[in-house]
C-alpha cells in the first residue's frame, strides 16, 4: 500500500472518530491530509469507499493477532479459548479507540457488517482450522467442523456489543466473570469426553 493511501486512510479514521462519518466530507479529508482532492479521488471514489478502507485497516491487525493465536503452540482447546478472548478484546479496543466511530458502530451496524464480510470468511477459516486440528488430535469430537466454525464465529459476533458496552456482569473484567463462563461454554462443550 502506498504511503499516500495510508495517510489518507489514517486522516479519514481520525476525522471519522472525531466528527463522525456523516459529518466528514471528502474535502475535509483532502484538507487535513494536506493532499488535493484530485489525489484523494485517485485513491478513493467516494466517502463510502474510504470508510470501507478505514474499517479494513482496523481489521488487519485483528486478523494478524488471530492468526498468531491459531499458529501458536497451544493445544487446540486452549487455542480456541485464547482465540475468543483475543478477538473480543481486539474488537473492543478498535471500537473504543475510535471515538465517534464507536457510536457509528452501534448505530449503523449494517454498514460495518458489509465491510466485515471478507474478514468474517477468513475468521471462520481460522476457527475451522483450529477445530480440524483438534479433531485430528482427539481433543474435540465434532461431526461437522464447517458448521461448528460458523456457529462459533456468530456466537462471538453476538457477544461483541455486550462485551464492548460491559452490560453483562463480569464482561468488563476480562477473563473472569461471565465472559469466562461464556467462553468455556463455547469451547469446552466441544471437547471430547473421556
Amino acid at each position: 500500500m502506498s504511503k499516500t493511501r495510508e495517510k489518507l486512510i489514517e486522516v479519514a479514521r481520525q476525522l471519522f472518530a472525531r466528527a463522525g462519518v456523516e459529518n466528514t466530507t471528502m474535502n475535509d479529508i483532502a484538507v487535513f491530509s494536506k493532499k488535493g482532492r484530485r489525489t484523494l479521488y485517485t485513491y478513493f471514489k467516494s466517502k463510502k469507499e474510504i470508510y470501507h478502507a478505514v474499517i479494513e485497516s482496523e481489521l488487519t491487525p485483528l486478523y494478524k493477532s488471530l492468526q498468531a493465536v491459531a499458529t501458536s503452540n497451544l493445544p487446540e482447546d486452549e487455542k480456541l479459548l485464547e482465540f475468543i478472548y483475543v478477538r473480543l478484546d481486539a474488537i473492543k479496543e478498535v471500537v473504543t479507540r475510535n471515538g465517534t466511530l464507536r457510536a457509528n458502530f452501534f448505530r449503523d451496524i449494517w454498514r460495518v457488517e458489509t465491510v466485515r464480510k471478507d474478514f468474517d470468511v477468513r475468521e471462520i477459516e481460522i476457527i475451522k482450522n483450529i477445530l480440524d486440528n483438534g479433531v485430528r488430535k482427539g481433543i474435540f469430537e465434532i461431526r461437522d467442523t464447517d458448521i461448528t466454525a460458523e456457529i462459533l464465529h456468530y456466537a462471538c459476533k453476538g457477544l461483541e456489543v455486550p462485551y464492548i458496552r460491559g452490560t453483562l456482569i463480569g464482561f468488563a473484567h476480562g477473563k473472569d466473570g461471565s465472559l469466562n463462563a461464556v467462553v468455556e461454554l463455547l469451547s469446552k462443550g466441544l471437547k471430547k469426553r473421556p
